[in-house]
């Protein structure tokens, strides 16, 4: 916080001198201090903002000032299993858990678990949609659904499938990402979705329903947790590579590539295509044990803050903690700034940052 001497006029002096007589101060020398607002300079951070667990976060930011995240489904801690559990924060920083979305998990697939969940608000009808993934490890018809809320904090009523391997003739079909774009007559909506079998997107007829004679694809085998963010004429796409849930030996990662179009194509920043198979965007955010983070990856949403910066928030690996008490891997949630150079995202040092950062700006409501 920014201090600065308390400047005072000769009166104000004297009368000052007269309170501190009267309340009998016997200190020989007394400075005051006016403290500024604070600013985004005085408000710190350090990762990891959320433990023990948000893996593959989503976050919405609600009219009220509210950010809320989704994350996948897991066991906190004996007896704390949490099916898409909520936490909710005023500035990114500070969180709370909230609930879990799901008091019991929807009926249209029959094992696995509730992944990657995204959160989206749809002013026409006043609801939240919760878009996952259900599947298991190594599942033969995996799919994606959507439930919806008139509360973030849900609970939240699902509203069954919109697609799985079977319907939409995309292997392993989880990881989805809702996206419109355009605005009135050209609005446009776009479910991308896909795990190291290709990513795949298509127009949806609503909410809820994909039309599916219009798949494309965006990249190839090398990507799962899709993320596109529009930025000054492009759509950026993040992926993550590599295994997410290797504990301290994962190689977790997030590349990035950018288009003029949703549907591509989308190269790399010296112009390779992704949609080729085993090629990945250009390096964006990786692990180093030496800040003692590993597995970086399925970033949520960026967040601009009041003031103009850009902030991800995603998951990893603390590297001498990676276990939770199930065995599962331990992923935290994270976040770190966006620096935007030759319009192209980076993080600094392509690494988790590890030590004191300023946190977002954000007007108090």
């Amino acid at each position: 916080m920014n201090k600065r001497p308390l400047k005072m006029t000769t009166i104000g002096a004297l009368l000052m001198s007269v309170i501190l007589f009267a309340c009998q101060h016997n200190t020989e020398e007394e400075v005051l201090i006016w403290n500024d607002p604070s600013s985004a300079a005085d408000t710190l951070y350090q990762n990891p903002v959320f433990e023990p667990d948000l893996a593959d976060p989503s976050f919405i930011r609600t009219a009220d000032g509210w950010f809320y995240a989704y994350g996948t489904e897991n066991e906190w801690a004996p007896g704390e299993y949490r099916i898409t559990p909520i936490i909710k924060s005023k500035d990114m920083v500070n969180w709370e858990f909230v609930a879990n979305a799901f008091q019991t998990k929807p009926t249209w697939h029959s094992t696995g678990g509730i992944w990657a969940p995204q959160i989206v608000f749809n002013s026409t009808d006043g609801l939240y949609y919760l878009y996952y993934g259900f599947s298991a490890w190594g599942d033969s018809n995996p799919g994606v659904g959507v439930a919806t809320s008139k509360n973030p904090e849900g609970p939240f009523e699902d509203q069954g499938k919109i697609l799985d391997n079977q319907s939409s003739g995309v292997w392993n079909s989880i990881d989805q990402f809702y996206i419109e774009t355009g605005s009135g007559r050209n609005k446009k909506r776009y479910l991308i979705w896909g795990s190291f079998a290709g990513i795949y997107g298509v127009e949806m007829s609503d909410m809820k329903t994909p039309k599916l004679s219009t798949k494309f694809k965006i990249a190839g085998n090398g990507f799962e947790g899709s993320y596109i963010f529009e930025h000054e004429g492009f759509y950026y796409y993040f992926g993550s590579n590599g295994n997410c849930c290797e504990g301290a030996n994962s190689k977790y990662r997030l590349s990035v590539a950018r288009s003029t179009d949703i549907k591509g194509p989308y190269l790399r920043k010296d112009g390779v295509d992704i949609i080729h198979d085993n090629t990945e965007g250009t390096p964006f955010l990786h692990g180093d044990q030496s800040v003692g983070w590993v597995g970086p990856g399925h970033n949520g949403e960026i967040i601009v803050d009041d003031r103009g910066h850009y902030f991800i928030l995603y998951h990893a690996i603390k590297y001498d903690n990676p276990l939770l008490p199930n065995g599962a891997t331990r992923r935290p949630l994270m976040m770190d700034e966006i620096i935007w150079v030759d319009g192209w995202p980076t993080i600094e040092g392509g690494v988790p940052s590890n030590t004191l950062k300023p946190a977002p700006y954000f007007e108090k409501e």
